[in-house]
């Protein structure tokens, strides 16, 4: 096992509850960036593979790879502005899912990935932030082609981490 990541995850209460936000940058035109988390081939390299007519107001399924035997789940576009904006919606057995992923480029060539996950309470935020630290840091990973990182340096050794944003949010 190596070192657990430092977890970058912020909570911030809304009206109607809580957004886990996280950030990434990227030494990458937006354009690219667009590509990593909406190419059905790049994002099976580093979240799953995703299926159907992607448009807003459509539905496609998704599969996670990284999580053992992760049914297909079906996952509503509800705003795709390329390629600065993509907001997903679902419903599963663990709950349900609102994210939204805002892209920035900036004049230095790189792009900010604003991913927020909004939440009606913060229950479970120790097992959702540190799965998607892992995520976006297997995002990271193979936009850099560097080595992928492992579920097991992320979940148990963040939840601390995220159960204490719960505690004083």
């Amino acid at each position: 096992m190596t070192d657990t990541p430092t977890p970058t995850g912020r909570l911030h209460r809304v009206d109607n509850g809580v957004d886990l936000v996280l950030t990434r940058t990227f030494r990458a035109p937006v354009e690219d960036v667009w590509a990593a988390i909406t190419d059905p081939d790049r994002t099976a390299r580093w979240y799953g593979r995703w299926k159907g007519e992607a448009a807003p107001g459509h539905t496609i399924k998704v599969q996670p790879a990284f999580e053992d035997q992760a049914p297909w789940t079906d996952m509503r576009i509800d705003a795709c502005d390329a390629p600065t904006r993509l907001a997903l919606s679902a419903s599963d057995t663990f709950g349900d899912w609102h994210i939204e992923l805002l892209l920035t480029a900036d004049d230095d060539g790189t792009t900010e990935l604003r991913f927020t996950h909004h939440l009606a309470t913060t229950d479970g935020i120790g097992d959702i932030g540190p799965g998607w630290e892992y995520y976006l840091d297997m995002l990271a990973a193979t936009h850099a082609n560097t080595p992928l990182p492992t579920f097991d340096d992320y979940h148990p050794a963040q939840k601390p981490y995220f159960d204490s944003l719960a505690a004083d949010s």
